[in-house]
């Protein structure tokens, strides 16, 4: 165990702090505004953890906080002759959970990075539909515009987060069915919403996988989801958002760039948390 001193590790959750709340600062006010935003809310809806959670700072596993009296009561933890620290048996529980993840990333990171999606997921979550998912926001090419689109390209999804939101008029579409039983076995490295869940994974195993990671981790998801919206039917213009017409050739070639470098960046991430979940595993009681 590696034992921090307060001189130590304060500064470095009060420097945690300080980046989340510049990351998330924005949204923050819009909400206390009452406002929403189609882009960057949804990594504080369909993402299940809160600002104020993100906001903690989480030393991860194997590392004591000398008094650590903040958090003592906190979930995970408990108290040592040291100070405080993850609670092991908080990892016994878990386990099956770090299993799982560690599973996904090795076979996430095994598979070939396929990148010719060209995130037509939120065109087939329109497609043939009267409902709008992101309310007033209108679409670029209007309703028959974006049906066209989506017949005129081929649906290769591989993600099923993202695929169980299409609609049923685009299910068949698609290149294959996809079931959460198949995640393990579709799973791959292109896919934007792939890398857009390692920050998922990290926050579902919080707190024994430490903030810095997390919020690499969340940065990652942030870029992703403007790559995902920039390619959407959505127009966004009024938000700040150049729109990739995917419907192009030129926008096809500009969504795979893209796509390609998050999926480069997304690689010592998704192996950072294999390899911790791997050291967690190590650890668990047969």
């Amino acid at each position: 165990m590696d034992v921090l001193d307060a001189s130590e590790w304060i500064p470095r959750r009060d420097r945690h702090r300080a980046r989340v709340s510049a990351l998330i600062g924005p949204h923050l006010e819009r909400r206390e505004r009452g406002e929403t935003h189609p882009v960057i809310d949804f990594l504080f809806t369909y993402y299940s953890y809160r600002p104020n959670q993100l906001l903690r700072w989480h030393p991860g596993w194997g590392t004591v906080l000398a008094g650590g009296q903040e958090y003592a009561e906190l979930r995970g933890y408990h108290r040592t002759d040291a100070g405080v620290t993850v609670d092991p048996e908080f990892l016994q529980r878990r386990s099956d959970t770090v299993a799982f993840t560690a599973r996904l990333m090795e076979a996430t990171a095994g598979r070939p990075t396929h990148l010719s999606c060209f995130g037509l997921h939120e065109w087939a979550m329109v497609y043939r539909s009267d409902e709008v998912r992101h309310g007033s926001v209108p679409l670029r090419l209007g309703p028959g515009g974006t049906d066209s689109v989506v017949e005129s390209l081929n649906l290769r999804c591989t993600h099923y987060d993202a695929f169980r939101f299409f609609t049923p008029a685009a299910e068949p579409r698609n290149s294959e069915p996809l079931t959460r039983d198949d995640q393990l076995g579709r799973e791959q490295p292109g896919c934007l919403h792939a890398s857009m869940d390692l920050y998922k994974f990290c926050y579902k195993l919080a707190p024994m996988i430490d903030s810095d990671l997390t919020v690499d981790c969340f940065e990652l998801a942030l870029a992703a989801r403007e790559l995902d919206m920039r390619a959407s039917p959505y127009d966004l213009t009024a938000y700040g958002y150049t729109p990739i017409p995917i419907e192009t050739p030129h926008g096809r070639a500009e969504y795979v760039r893209e796509q390609s470098a998050l999926a480069d960046r997304a690689a010592p991430l998704r192996a950072a948390l294999r390899d911790r979940c791997n050291r967690l595993l190590a650890t668990v009681s047969p």
